[in-house]
C-alpha cells in the first residue's frame, strides 16, 4: 500500500462518493434503481424540479424510500477513521462528499461539504425559509405551510411543494460550497497539500475535476476504490478496496 503521511504543514483534502457508503448498506445511485423498480427515463425523470412539479406523489414515494433507507444505516469504519483524522488535522482537513446519506456528520466529522445537499433536510420550492431536518417518509406529497399559511396554496395546479434539501438533475451546484474548495486549495498550495478520493467513479462533474484542480494546486493525489475509476490514470496513487478496510489502514498510518 502506498505511503500516506502528514507533517505539521500538510493540509488534506478529502472527496467521497457512493462507494464511501456501501458498506453502510447504501446502495449506489444506479442500485438504489433497480431497487425501486425504475427504469433509466423514470429514474431521470423523477430526479428532477419537472419531475416533482409534474408528478409529486410519485416523486415523494421514491424520496421517501430512499429516506427510509438511509435511516437504517450507520457509518461504516471508513467514516470513523476520516473522522479520527479530522481531529488531528483540524482546519487543514476538507471533506467534500457527493453523498447525500449524512454518514460522516453521524461519524463525527464537523468540516464537510455536501456537494449534492442532504436527503434528510427539506425546503421549499417556493419560499425563502431555511432547510430543516426532516425524517419523514411522506405518503401524500407536503405543502408548505408557511406559504399555505400565507395564502400562496390556493392555486391547485402551482401548489409550494415540499422537496429534499438536495440538488436534482439539472440543478446547479451552490456557488459557495466551490470557492470553499478553491480556498482550501489555495491555501494548501502555499504549504504541502494531500487530495484523497474515495469511492468515486469519476464520471460525475465538477467532483471529477477536483483531481486536477489539486495537481494544478501540487497535490499528491490518491484514489482509494473498490473498481478503477474512469479517471484512476489521473492520480499519482491507485488503493484497490473497500473504504471501510482501507481507510484505517492508511490513515493511520499517516498520523
Amino acid at each position: 500500500m502506498p505511503s500516506l503521511s502528514f507533517d505539521a504543514r500538510t493540509h488534506l483534502l478529502v472527496l467521497t462518493g457512493a462507494g464511501a457508503s456501501a458498506e453502510s448498506g447504501i446502495p449506489t445511485y444506479r442500485g438504489v434503481t433497480v431497487e425501486e423498480g425504475l427504469n433509466e427515463t423514470d429514474r431521470e425523470r423523477l430526479s428532477t424540479l419537472h419531475g416533482l412539479l409534474d408528478e409529486p406523489a410519485r416523486f415523494w414515494r421514491v424520496f421517501s424510500g430512499r429516506r427510509a433507507k438511509l435511516l437504517e444505516a450507520q457509518p461504516n469504519a471508513g467514516h470513523r477513521a476520516l473522522a479520527a483524522l479530522e481531529e488531528q488535522l483540524g482546519d487543514r482537513f476538507l471533506l467534500v462528499t457527493q453523498n447525500i446519506d449524512g454518514l460522516h456528520q453521524l461519524a463525527g466529522s464537523k468540516r464537510v461539504i455536501e456537494l449534492h445537499g442532504n436527503l434528510l433536510r427539506t425546503r421549499c420550492t417556493r419560499c425563502r425559509r431555511p432547510a430543516f431536518a426532516d425524517i419523514r417518509q411522506y405518503e401524500r406529497p407536503p405543502v408548505c405551510e408557511i406559504c399555505q399559511a400565507e395564502g400562496r396554496a390556493n392555486d391547485p395546479h402551482d401548489q409550494p411543494w415540499l422537496r429534499p434539501d438536495v440538488v436534482l438533475f439539472g440543478e446547479n451546484l451552490a456557488p459557495k460550497d466551490l470557492e470553499r474548495i478553491e480556498a482550501f486549495l489555495e491555501r494548501g498550495a502555499r504549504e504541502r497539500l494531500v487530495y484523497l478520493a474515495v469511492g468515486t467513479s469519476g464520471l460525475v462533474y465538477p467532483a471529477a475535476e477536483l483531481v486536477q484542480q489539486a495537481h494544478r494546486a501540487g497535490a499528491e493525489t490518491f484514489l482509494v476504490n473498490l473498481e478503477p475509476a474512469v479517471n484512476s490514470d489521473a492520480f499519482d496513487h491507485f488503493i484497490q478496496g473497500k473504504a471501510g478496510e482501507v481507510l484505517p489502514e492508511l490513515l493511520a498510518t499517516s498520523a
